[in-house]
């Protein structure tokens, strides 16, 4: 198109900041309104025209110049109805909004693909990593089964501080919290609810069916220890917040978020701090890891505006924008429950020195059909008190909650329990 494309932004924090400085690089882009809660704020931006700023978001996508809304505050509202209003009104989307993506995503392409626009959200799953583009294009005629996956840099900061500095949860977070890496309430990231959101919308896109939220198992990092980390390093694992996916050849998927013991011989064990990974395997391709920036102002800006340059170059070219782009998830996959799933696992046990004990816990998981891959009793307290260190082989895990059960009514203490890569 000749004429330059109409962009309103609906948000001017740390990403839309970002997104409205590298837009000025551009001939083809104009932004022509943006939305703020607070008009008066200082912003030392270059090159903002104060006269653009409105702090009603209605003023961005009831604008009839506007031809794409970047929605950039996330959150469910009034994000969904902003976004359904810009559809409505002819506009396409371009989101990083990652919990709406996952609650509400299909009502959204719904929308979209009624009225013939396009809802793009490269910057939703892991931040500046190339994801979303290169799985519906490049790597469309792959068969994508497995996903592994670091989508949250503030768990893996903490995690990799706590690795390295010999410290507890609680004073990295603090640590965390103090430098910006961790909000002043964390729970978004440190329970799993981040991640979760992202790889409903990654396993969505890979696996061809609608993973909904609410049947994602999700489990946070607050319970790991410095001694799980000491005890992994020990073992030949690293300990990173994992966020999985698989589905098997009759579309049962089981996608899930927690810890996760990982071999110090793969990529993700060695992806640190705030850095982002996401391990796909598949046929014909084999096996890929796209790893770089989960987050921060350009990173972030940089797939945001990539979704807006897709679009500007099919305006105009033909009624129908984006075809590859669309979301064309109709069936939701059939999920496994996690009960149904199978692991391998570590287990740390605080058991008395007694004789017979370690024999007595391997009593009780063979009678639960658990193999042990290794079992390790260390540290022996001044009260008389041991902790072991088990690894088991695969098992189900019904089997490992009944013996997790036993274990502890034979007056053990179960430090922690964390299922290990296969």
């Amino acid at each position: 198109m000749d004429k330059k494309i109409k962009i309103g932004l609906i948000g001017l924090g740390t990403v839309g900041s970002g997104v409205f400085k590298t837009l000025k690089d551009f001939e083809n882009v104009e932004v022509v309104k943006i939305a703020v809660k607070n008009i008066n704020k200082p912003r030392n931006i270059e090159g903002l025209d104060n006269s653009i700023l409105t702090d009603n978001p209605y003023d961005v996508v009831n604008d009839p110049e506007i031809d794409i809304v970047t929605e950039l505050v996330g959150g469910l509202e009034p994000a969904f109805d902003l976004i359904k209003t810009a559809i409505e009104n002819g506009k396409h989307i371009v989101t990083a909004n990652k919990e709406l993506l996952a609650k509400r995503g299909k009502e959204l392409f719904d929308i979209a693909e009624k009225n013939n626009k396009v809802v793009l959200y490269e910057a939703a799953v892991a931040g500046g990593i190339p994801l979303i583009m290169p799985i519906k294009t490049i790597l469309t005629g792959n068969k994508i089964n497995k996903i592994e996956a670091i989508v949250n840099g503030t768990t893996n900061y903490i995690l990799t501080k706590m690795d390295v500095d010999g410290a507890s949860y609680e004073d990295v977070l603090k640590e965390a919290q103090e430098l910006g890496y961790a909000e002043a309430d964390p729970t978004g990231d440190v329970e799993g609810f981040d991640a979760a959101y992202k790889i409903a919308t990654l396993a969505t896109i890979t696996f061809k069916k609608r993973i909904k939220i609410e049947n994602i198992y999700r489990e946070g990092i607050t319970k790991i220890r410095s001694q799980d980390m000491q005890s992994a390093n020990d073992l030949g694992y690293k300990i990173k917040l994992i966020a999985s996916g698989k589905i098997d050849e009759n579309g049962n998927a089981d996608v899930r978020v927690h810890p996760m013991l990982v071999s110090k011989n793969t990529t993700l064990a060695h992806i640190n701090y705030v850095t982002n990974a996401v391990h796909l395997s598949g046929h014909p391709v084999g096996s890929i890891t796209l790893s770089g920036p989960g987050a921060g102002e350009f990173p972030t800006a940089s797939s945001v505006v990539g979704d807006i340059l897709s679009i500007c170059a099919e305006l105009g070219k033909s009624d129908y924008i984006l075809p590859m782009m669309r979301c064309h998830c109709e069936e939701d996959a059939n999920m496994i429950d996690i009960s149904q799933t199978e692991n391998k696992y570590y287990i740390s046990i605080t058991a008395r020195n007694n004789k017979g004990v370690i024999g007595k816990i391997g009593t009780i998981c063979a009678e639960n059909n658990i193999s042990l891959a290794s079992i390790v009793q260390k540290h022996i307290s001044d009260d008389n008190t041991a902790e072991i260190t088990v690894i088991t082989e695969i098992a189900s895990e019904a089997s490992m909650q009944n013996a997790i059960n036993l274990i502890k009514q034979d007056g053990n203490k179960i430090n922690s329990l964390i299922r290990v890569q296969v």
